[in-house]
This record gives structure tokens, sequence and C-alpha cells, in this order.
């Protein structure tokens, strides 16, 4: 299983990974945290993205999508990252930590963390 970043998700969405994110995804089961759906919805309600939240297709993509909700171990372990990010990166990278799952990112600031698990590295 591997846990995606809301920007891995979006791209993965659109067809638009690079050819070692798609290697990577094509291979396991993927999940996300929940935060990730209020990152989308949010970017979308602020124009920042556009995309049909009531999207028939969209709604079965996402509901075979394992998501993890945020718990109180989740929030524990935030403190326990080696950055600060906003909330959702945190947040997603937490529920890595916790879970034990690889997180796929594009994102150089987490990618320079030693506590987080990483897909592919």
């Amino acid at each position: 299983m591997l846990n995606l970043d809301t920007h891995i998700l979006l791209r993965a969405l659109a067809g638009e990974l690079n050819a070692k994110e798609e290697k990577l995804l094509a291979g396991d089961e993927w999940c996300i945290s929940d935060i990730v759906l209020w990152e989308i919805a949010k970017l979308t309600e602020l124009g920042q993205l556009e995309l049909d939240l009531d999207d028939a297709t969209l709604t079965r993509t996402l509901a075979r999508i394992h998501t993890w909700p945020v718990t109180l171990d989740i929030a524990r372990a935030v403190p326990l990252l080696d950055f600060r990010g906003d909330a959702a990166d945190e947040i997603i990278c937490a529920t890595s930590l916790v879970h034990r799952i690889p997180l796929v990112t594009r994102d150089p600031k987490i990618r320079k963390s030693k506590v987080v698990p990483f897909a592919g590295s």
C-alpha cells in the first residue's frame, strides 16, 4: 500500500504522473489521509483546481482508494516529524508514520525528512 500526497493523487487522476511515479503506483494499492479530500475540495472552492466533485467517475475512483481518518495516534505523531509544513502535509506524513505506509510525494521539503517512510527510496 502507498500513501499518496494530494498533488500525487491529483496528477494520477489527471494522467500526469512521470514514468517513475507511474511504475511505482501501478504496482501497489493506493491510500490517502482523509485530509487529502478536504484539500481537494478547498483547492476547487478557491478556483485553484477545476474538478467536479459530484462527477460520478471521480466519486467511484475516490471510493476505491482506502482513506485513513485522522486519529489521536496521528495527531500524537505530528510532533515527531522532523520538518514543519502546513497542517495537511504534517497530517499526511504522520499518517504514513503511524501506519508504516510509504509516502509518495514530490514535495522537496517533505522529501528531506529522515523519519517519514518514502516509496521508491
